[in-house]
């Protein structure tokens, strides 16, 4: 995607040292963040610099192919591998993109570490096109003059390039069609409102930010005609894991007759983890429910509290939306069913 007439990815890698879009300045700065070692890596993802399950897991694809050129210097370098593999691995639990990449880089810079860092590469190139296609696919289901409801981020911020719930809305818009897209906030940390809408803005695509609550409403009195969500894992039975607020509404969405749909390319699925009660929900700062930051009038950057000062919160970054509230998975194969069945029959043409 362009920003400011210049072309960007969401993460790269250049020697040894991994670049990202810094997600945690913007919309209000946009800046390149560098990572020098896989230990900057790693904080680059818990600490959200970087976020979105195919950005993740292209991090930190090259945050173990950094592990592997650091290895160089170390003693034992096959203990170093493994303990680097852990703590990248325990940077964000729920995210299947990120186990995926850490596992093919590790198998192939057991070979070379040559073999690691193109196996990074190869992983981020495939996202970025495993996204567009989403965007091809997706776009059938959008037609002209839509109003498509969203929730957290899950655009080219999310992923490598295009990303997978705005993709679609990309691909129609260039297909000539009108859109409307409705932001959810996404609270705690806002990922709709400071991103998605920076996203959407930048590509000039009409847009709202709505509070959390309100798209009840909304869908009550016909204004939401689709909703497009990403995810952070897939169960094999099509239960999916994705940023707390989904499951709310998915479950909104089934009462009022409105097509939901995931969008996912297929590194998102676990073919391990039967349903979404064998996920792994991380749970975050008490802080990010607590306290928002921001720039005042003068530009300059705040943080203030909003709660109750003598009051804690409780903070899972995920929920789990089980298959039967989902209409369909948007993939770079197709569109599927969320079902153990057609999951399986996905998964087994993909090894081919």
């Amino acid at each position: 995607m362009k920003v400011n007439g210049i072309e960007y990815q969401t993460v790269w890698m250049e020697g040894g040292l991994v670049k990202m879009i810094d997600q945690n300045l913007l919309p209000f700065q946009f800046q390149i963040h560098e990572c020098h070692n896989y230990l900057e890596s790693c904080h680059a993802i818990s600490s959200m610099i970087i976020r979105g399950a195919g950005a993740i897991g292209a991090a930190a694809g090259f945050a173990m192919a950094q592990a592997f050129i650091e290895s160089d210097h170390a003693e034992d370098k096959l203990k170093f591998i493994k303990e680097a593999r852990s703590a990248i691995e325990a940077t964000r639990p729920t995210a299947r993109n990120l186990f995926y990449a850490v596992e093919k880089v590790f198998d192939a810079g057991r070979i070379s570490v040559e073999m690691a860092i193109n196996e990074a590469f190869s992983i981020a190139k495939k996202d970025a096109a495993d996204t567009r296609l989403i965007g091809k696919h997706g776009s059938e289901l959008i037609e002209d003059k839509a109003n498509i409801l969203t929730h957290c981020n899950a655009g080219w911020l999310a992923f490598v390039d295009f990303g997978t719930a705005l993709s679609p809305i990309y691909a129609a818009r260039d297909q000539n069609k009108s859109v409307f897209v409705y932001v959810d906030e996404t609270r705690p940390r806002g990922q709709g409102a400071r991103l998605t809408a920076w996203e959407l803005n930048n590509e000039n695509i009409p847009h709202i930010i709505i509070p959390d609550n309100a798209a009840a409403s909304l869908m009550a009195s016909g204004k939401i005609d689709l909703v497009i969500a990403g995810a952070d894992r897939i169960a094999r039975n099509g239960d999916v894991a994705n940023k707390i607020g989904t499951l709310d509404r998915a479950i909104i969405a089934h009462h009022f007759g409105i097509p939901f749909y995931i969008a996912a390319p297929l590194s998102t699925f676990d073919e391990h983890c039967r349903t979404g009660k064998d996920i792994v929900i991380e749970y975050r700062s008490p802080d990010e429910v607590l306290f928002q930051d921001g720039i005042d009038e003068n530009g300059i950057s705040r943080r203030i509290r909003i709660a109750s000062p003598n009051s804690s919160a409780l903070n899972p970054a995920f929920d789990i939306t089980p298959a039967e509230l989902i209409t369909g998975i948007i993939t770079e194969k197709g569109i599927v069913k969320a079902s153990a069945e057609s999951i399986s029959t996905l998964l087994t043409k993909n090894e081919r």
